[in-house]
């Protein structure tokens, strides 16, 4: 029997949705998006976070080079440009307890690189080896019933028409009106939970420096524990022989828009590093501003019904506060959850499997919303939330071992395994962690950012300010 999936959005949750179904020996999957998609590595305008810094966590780097076709992802990206930095020894990190040391032994890694060229080399992977379509037009409702979902109503421009698919997975991202479109079928009640703590982002490229074409990546986190709102800044290094940095401030301190004015605001952080280094360096652009950060969960695995032939996935079932680093791996676990009930099933249209997929990635979403709200309910300010004990606890015990990870390897382990998103939560309560985290550092802290004589020397360099 010939099966369709139409899969609703062509970002990363979509793309690697459709590679999963043409693997899975679905007849034929659609891809819909109201954008016209880039034929190479450039920004789109569905995507507000785009010109922001993204960084791909181990975790999720390892479950894409397992859903993404044509050989290894990882070497297509660094192939373009993209590079690779140790969370041990390849990234310069303050932290609200202060710097991590850097540590001279194997850690998980991370890719950076823009969203731009990750988004289009997974789609230019899926593209050439799945037998997929692509197609242009906005989904604006669901077709079928409350029990089974039977396709997608799309808007073209030669006007409306119906889509029927078996299986319609909803990757939409954060624009989406899966909860609308459930009301029309009439499955009302879908809890939903918001919470803003007003991040703006603030970012600008830039020429990398000659001779500071290995310096590190490097982080100004922001601080939750002082009844202030958050700033943070970052300079990471992007293909193209670039500088992506991006400044960050919760509400109440949100970067300016203006080159002088974003100067003046990394330099104004607890450490200046970010703002010596861009002091320097070549502007390639003006500064782009985007508003769209706050958390939203849509409990769509608790809802009492649910329809044969429908799954959510990606931003369209969870997003989350982009300085987190955490929206495109949970959207490659998600995609990997599609992938075992589709071998489990052997068919898409299997009664119960969009269900268990939903509930899935529901799981998947968990530990990073905790980790993003448990975070952002501290700033001032925040709409939606405020913590509560299990916040308190949990903030307790992070700081501790964030204090302990500025001295102590065991601590900084644990924190590399959790934030790389290979390892859960649970990692941080083993016993060496535990102990690490009782005891404190066994080394003091350094005292300034913990940079090599020659890493002092690019800084020296590029320093106009005096500092």
């Amino acid at each position: 029997m010939s099966r369709r999936a139409v899969v609703v959005g062509a970002g990363l949750a979509g793309t690697l949705s459709a590679a999963v179904l043409s693997a899975a020996g679905v007849d034929e999957v659609i891809v819909l998006d109201r954008d016209e998609l880039p034929g190479g590595p450039e920004h789109r305008r569905g995507l507000p976070q785009g010109r922001h810094a993204h960084l791909l966590m181990a975790g999720g780097l390892d479950v894409m080079e397992e859903l993404v076709p044509g050989g290894s992802l990882r070497a297509r990206l660094l192939d373009a440009g993209a590079h690779e930095m140790s969370l041990s020894s390849g990234m310069l990190a303050r932290t609200p307890e202060g710097w991590l040391r850097r540590w001279r032994r194997e850690g998980p890694v991370m890719v950076t690189c823009t969203r731009a060229l990750l988004d289009w080399t997974v789609r230019d992977a899926v593209v050439a080896h799945c037998p997929v379509e692509v197609r242009r037009a906005t989904a604006v409702g669901l077709t079928g019933s409350a029990g089974r979902v039977r396709g997608v109503r799309i808007t073209e421009p030669g006007g409306d028409t119906d889509l029927d698919a078996d299986l319609v997975v909803d990757a939409s991202g954060r624009g989406t009106r899966i909860v609308s479109w459930l009301d029309g079928l009439g499955l009302s009640g879908v809890r939903e939970r918001t919470v803003d703590s007003g991040l703006v982002n603030a970012s600008r490229f830039y020429r990398v420096p000659e001779g500071a074409e290995r310096f590190p990546l490097t982080v100004v986190q922001a601080n939750p524990y002082v009844s202030r709102p958050g700033r943070s800044a970052m300079v990471m290094p992007v293909e193209g022989g670039r500088w992506l940095v991006s400044c960050g401030g919760s509400r109440g301190g949100e970067p300016p828009a203006d080159p002088d004015g974003f100067l003046r605001y990394a330099l104004g952080l607890p450490d200046p590093i970010v703002g010596r280094l861009i002091s320097g360096a070549e502007p390639l652009t003006d500064v782009h501003v985007s508003r769209s950060t706050s958390n939203v969960r849509r409990y769509l695995e608790k809802a009492p019904r649910w329809p044969e032939g429908l799954v959510v996935l990606g931003d369209a079932l969870a997003t989350f506060n982009p300085a987190y680093g955490q929206g495109m791996s949970v959207a490659a676990f998600g995609a990997r959850v599609l992938r075992r009930e589709l071998e489990r099933a052997q068919d898409p249209a299997a009664p119960g499997l969009a269900r268990r997929v939903v509930r899935g990635a529901a799981r998947s979403v968990d530990a990073a919303w905790s980790m993003a709200v448990g975070q952002d309910v501290l700033y001032p300010g925040v709409r939606g939330g405020r913590p509560g004990v299990a916040d308190r606890v949990a903030t307790a015990y992070t700081r501790r071992m964030t204090r302990a990870a500025t001295g102590s390897y065991a601590a900084a382990s644990a924190l590399w395994d959790v934030t790389s998103m290979r390892t859960p939560a649970t990692r941080m309560f083993r016993p060496d962690a535990l102990l690490a985290a009782l005891t404190g550092p066994p080394l003091p802290p350094p005292a300034d950012a913990p940079l090599t004589e020659g890493e002092r020397k690019v800084l020296r360099g590029l320093d106009r300010t005096g500092a």
